[in-house]
């Protein structure tokens, strides 16, 4: 990491270790402490709810600080995760000093770390989500010499007292600004505060939902991030959902992730984009197009589309968001620049490097090429997912790709350069397989696939029998059909999910 780079990052650890975060050792974390006068330490942990768990810790001398870091400390695991029984209950949590950051809202000069889940035989819990990403992202290296990088989209509605001064323009809101948009200054605090523990957002701005019922304004945002390591995207996306529900409670505000929020208005997604990479290089593009290896990674993601519903659609109301006409995927295909299909193809700055000189005529320096930019997009996601199962499945997915036979068979089959919803393209539509409509048949659908999971111990039996069953609890066999019409039902039940993971 260049000086210069150093002095720029937001993260006060690193600006002080003068050190990239990946490299923090112990010692880094005792001398930050004892340097800056840091009062408290708080592991934080994610549990079955997919929230930030802590545990605090006043720092007493050195000593204390030491063994901390050093040994970790007991926690119920039973009262933390549903599979885990009370009668063997004890586990470790063991920070990764990788992911310290001040704590930007304790009043107490306070350090926060992420922690890995441990048994009590000193091993890595097998069943720790973290732990199954780590793995996913070990077994896909080891089998195809690449790294997978990725990074979320995370949209999210504020809602507060209605503001009768510039009103919203309903389901109109793309990159509104205030006064049109109320919460822009929520939404760059975020940004700041999420950079400053070590996140590392590409933008934000005001999405498209925007409207008011009842006296009551809700307004939609996104956050969207850069690639990283894939298991350092997990933690960004967590930690970053935390810091926007801290803002809002402060802000005497709400803010949800839930993919729906009424009837017949935009829901929110959480759109994953990935990349794979290798010596530093992105492999997504050659020749100045999509790569064999992309394509690849693109079917084995189609094919096991259904089952990771089941990780990233985990609410009844996710299937409510998964309707034509939403933005929202239905159908299992993809294409370039196509938002009416699963699996995206952004615009990857392909098109040539002469725009920037165009616009500034001023302006002519050489900028090279823009080769590094291309990722695909998976779009069913929303903010009910389980962040970590979900990426160490998009993870096995394009592993399972790149391994299949037919993968470029499969990809050339299923691309679509149309707007599959529009009436003349519906004998293509009906050609294409529907993603689940419930929770309930997105459970039969990872039962299905459980073998591709399940490849080279990534994703334990027991892990995804507890998925299976907790999916299947809803009971919401067609229930899209039994709620059809009936408005009342429908906002009892967004009402119930408003607040998921």
């Amino acid at each position: 990491m260049h000086d210069s780079e150093i002095l720029m990052n937001p993260n006060e650890l690193v600006r002080f270790l003068k050190k990239p975060a990946d490299e923090f050792t112990r010692h880094d974390i005792v001398r930050f402490i004892g340097e800056n006068r840091i009062k408290m330490l708080n592991f934080r942990y994610v549990a079955d709810d997919g929230k930030l768990k802590t545990l605090n810790f006043a720092i007493s001398s050195k000593a204390h600080l030491e063994a901390i870091l050093t040994q970790g400390e007991r926690v119920d695991g039973s009262s933390l995760f549903s599979f885990i029984e009370a009668g063997s209950s004890d586990l470790y949590v063991i920070p990764r000093y990788r992911s310290a950051f001040v704590n930007p809202f304790t009043e107490v000069p306070t350090l926060d770390i992420l922690c890995s889940f441990y048994n009590s035989s000193g091993q890595p819990l097998e069943s720790d989500p973290g732990y199954i990403l780590r793995k996913a992202h070990k077994d896909f290296f080891d089998k195809t010499g690449l790294s997978f990088k990725a990074m979320g989209e995370l949209e999210y509605y504020v809602n507060s007292s209605r503001h009768d001064f510039f009103p919203p323009t309903d389901q109109k809101g793309y990159h509104a600004s205030e006064p049109y948009a109320k919460f822009e200054k929520l939404r760059t605090e975020a940004l700041l505060l999420i950079a400053k523990t070590g996140g590392r957002t590409k933008y934000g701005h005001a999405e498209v939902g925007s409207f008011t019922r009842d006296d009551q304004l809700f307004e939609q945002h996104e956050i969207e991030f850069l690639p990283c390591n894939v298991e350092d995207a997990a933690d960004q996306l967590v930690v970053a959902k935390w810091i926007l529900r801290m803002l809002a409670y402060r802000y005497n505000v709400e803010i949800s992730f839930a993919p729906k929020i009424t009837v017949g208005k935009a829901g929110s997604g959480m759109h994953v984009h990935a990349m794979l990479e290798k010596d530093g290089l992105n492999m997504m593009t050659g020749d100045g197009k999509l790569s064999m290896q992309a394509r690849k990674m693109i079917a084995g993601w189609l094919d096991c589309a259904s089952a990771l519903t089941a990780f990233g659609n985990t609410i009844p109301t996710s299937y409510l968001r998964l309707v034509p006409h939403q933005e929202a995927p239905t159908n299992i295909c993809w294409g370039d620049r196509n938002r009416s299909v699963l699996v995206r193809v952004p615009l990857g700055w392909l098109g040539g490097n002469n725009m920037i000189n165009d616009a500034n005529p001023c302006e002519c320096s050489d900028h090279g090429t823009f080769d590094g930019k291309q990722t695909v997009e998976f779009r069913s996601p929303d903010g009910s997912a389980d962040i970590y199962l979900l990426l160490a499945g998009l993870v096995v997915a394009a592993r399972h790709g790149l391994e299949m036979e037919n993968a470029l068979d499969i990809a050339g089959e299923l691309y679509v350069d149309v707007n599959i919803f529009m009436e003349e393209h519906k004998d293509k539509l009906a050609r294409l397989r529907g993603l689940p409509d419930s929770c309930w048949e997105s459970a039969d659908a990872l039962d299905q696939k459980r073998d591709v999971f399940e490849k080279n111990g990534v994703f334990p039996s027991g892990v995804l029998k507890n998925v299976i069953t907790r999916l299947k609890s809803y009971d919401d066999k067609n229930l899209s059909e039994r709620l059809y019409g009936n408005n009342d039902a429908i906002r009892e039940l967004v009402i119930k999910y408003i607040h998921c993971k």
